[in-house]
């Protein structure tokens, strides 16, 4: 967090804000404490659960999309959202302007379903209030010697010039400084803005001494209240401390790299196993930016060893596994692809493959155009983006051929490619789309700026432009082409088909991927559907495609007509 003393601007969470002392002498050094016992300074450890908005610490902390958290009594005034089709959810009626509008990364426009309870944080910062807040009986047992006590004192901001207030003091009378500054916070004595943070000894003389470093019920306190937070902060999919923490919008926090893991598998959350309702793009979700800094702050040593582990564990995969390709067709995630292996170079791949365990390779289309391709794959003979396919059943016929049905679990694009015993591997980067909040920013941004034409003055009918269009809208638009194709009997629409396939999705993320499985068009015309990263911008692609095929039929039959 950059500048959290600045209450004009909201903080920035993509930066760590620095770990705030007295003096040099106030903390204890590693030489004479163990390194573990990291001393950060209260007023860091208590602003990392304060609320930017009210000050106190979170109640029934609310994340939010842009991965910023606030109480959810604080959100702010909520209004209808207009423009937006998809995705069609309860709770998606209605939003608001962040707090952090378009500052690190928040696109500035909320959903109020996406934004969850916290679990996580419910535990951490009921964890604080147990383990910091005073009873009324601690205060008053030492009521008595508030006098020869502690204080804090800070600087503010003022939101109305641009001059920095007075000196602010509060005295905590003789409780250890976490705990003092806790109750400060939770009673709303101690701004979430306070600036150059000063913490004093006060005499009963009135006179005043810096305080050495952390006493010993400093110290103990700080311990245990570290203990505790532990114990909450595992990754229930990895069972680690959590790096890169991720929330999900049922409220659930993982590894961002262990819910890549379960999405490869299912859209269900590990544990309240609610549909997740997210695309896999988890390269674009942001972070938890209060469960991250925390974690950072105050156990720092074990997050440098998990991340050493994590990178060590991905350089040995990158050295020694690369994704073996089959150049053939396109497919499709969700979708199945239909397989009859008779190359011996693909015999022995698609062996190695299921032999592994692992069941996984990856589906690229051959460049029959020779379209020219990135520099970093060479002169391949396949295209740049491809899908990972999964090996769902094998079936191995006595003369060495094999039969194989494998489903689309992702997209990839080809880094850097190379050979292996005649078939083709390679390094790969999965491709993902835009988060859902750029997803709905985007169609109610296209649909606003792209008005649908005035009917033609001659009265015949003008087509809507598809950028006019909502989300819906196209996929509707597709799905009366299909209907209108079933009834003159295309074959395309075979009932055998639609066994093999499915029935048309009534979701939208996954129509396209069905609509191109089937339609009856060259490879080539439905390559660029798998670099797309948007489902809107799919369903323009699809919806392009019938407007086309419907001028084809229409043509055809004026053609026929003209002849008889």
């Amino acid at each position: 967090m950059e500048n959290a003393e600045e209450p004009s601007t909201p903080p920035q969470p993509a930066e760590a804000e620095p770990v705030a002392t007295v003096e040099s002498s106030d903390v204890s050094s590693s030489e004479e404490h163990d390194p573990s016992e990291q001393n950060v300074a209260p007023h860091i450890i208590v602003r990392l659960i304060q609320c930017y908005s009210c000050s106190k610490p979170l109640r029934t902390p609310c994340r939010l999309p842009c991965g910023n958290t606030v109480c959810r009594q604080c959100l702010p005034p909520v209004r209808p959202r207009t423009g937006i089709t998809y995705p069609v959810a309860q709770g998606r009626e209605e939003g608001f302007t962040c707090y952090w509008d378009g500052q690190g990364g928040c696109v500035g426009e909320h959903c109020v379903g996406d934004c969850g309870t916290d679990v996580v944080l419910c535990f951490v910062v009921g964890i604080f209030q147990e383990e910091l807040m005073w009873t009324r009986q601690d205060a008053e047992m030492r009521n008595a010697h508030d006098a020869d006590g502690r204080a804090i004192c800070w600087r503010r901001d003022s939101k109305h010039s641009e001059t920095i207030s007075e000196l602010q003091s509060l005295h905590i009378g003789q409780r250890a400084w976490l705990h003092g500054l806790y109750k400060a916070a939770h009673e709303g004595n101690f701004p979430y803005d306070a600036l150059d943070v000063v913490y004093e000894e006060v005499r009963g003389s009135g006179g005043v001494s810096l305080p050495q470093a952390y006493n010993e019920e400093d110290r103990i306190c700080f311990q245990k209240f570290r203990d505790r937070l532990r114990c909450e902060l595992d990754c229930q999919v990895c069972y680690a401390l959590i790096l890169d923490p991720l929330t999900l919008p049922c409220g659930h926090t993982f590894c961002r790299t262990c819910i890549a893991r379960v999405l490869d598998h299912s859209d269900l959350c590990p544990i309240c196993r609610r549909k997740l309702g997210m695309p896999t793009s988890m390269q674009n979700e942001p972070r938890n930016w209060v469960l991250s800094k925390l974690i950072d702050e105050l156990f720092a040593d074990q997050v440098a060893a998990r991340r050493e582990a994590v990178a060590q564990d991905e350089l040995g995969v990158d050295q020694e596994k690369k994704l073996p390709l089959f150049v053939c067709t396109l497919s499709f995630p969700t979708m199945p692809t239909f397989l009859h292996i008779f190359e011996p170079r693909y015999r022995l791949m698609i062996r190695r493959v299921v032999e592994s365990g692992d069941g996984k390779f990856g589906m690229v289309m051959y460049n029959r155009r020779g379209r020219p391709q990135a520099d970093e794959i060479g002169g391949v003979p396949f295209m740049q983006y491809g899908t990972l396919l999964m090996v769902e059943r094998y079936e191995l016929l006595p003369d060495g051929r094999s039969l194989v049905i494998a489903t689309g679990v992702s997209r990839f694009k080809v880094l850097e490619a190379g050979m292996l015993d005649g078939y083709h591997v390679a390094r790969t980067e999965r491709v993902d789309d835009i988060s859902l909040a750029e997803e709905e920013r985007l169609e109610a941004m296209e649909t606003a700026a792209n008005a649908i034409p005035d009917p033609s003055p001659d009265g015949l009918d003008v087509e809507a432009p598809l950028d006019s269009m909502s989300t819906q809208d196209l996929m509707l638009l597709t799905r009366e082409f299909i209907r209108k194709q079933r009834q003159t009997g295309a074959p395309w629409l075979h009932p055998r088909v639609m066994l093999a396939y499915g029935p048309v999705p009534t979701d939208a993320a996954r129509f396209p991927w069905w609509f191109s499985s089937i339609l009856p068009i060259a490879e080539e015309e439905k390559y660029p559907i798998l670099s797309a990263m948007s489902v809107r911008e799919r369903l323009k692609i699809c919806a392009r495609w019938a407007r086309e095929l419907e001028a084809r039929d229409w043509s055809s039959r004026s053609s026929i007509n003209s002849v008889l």
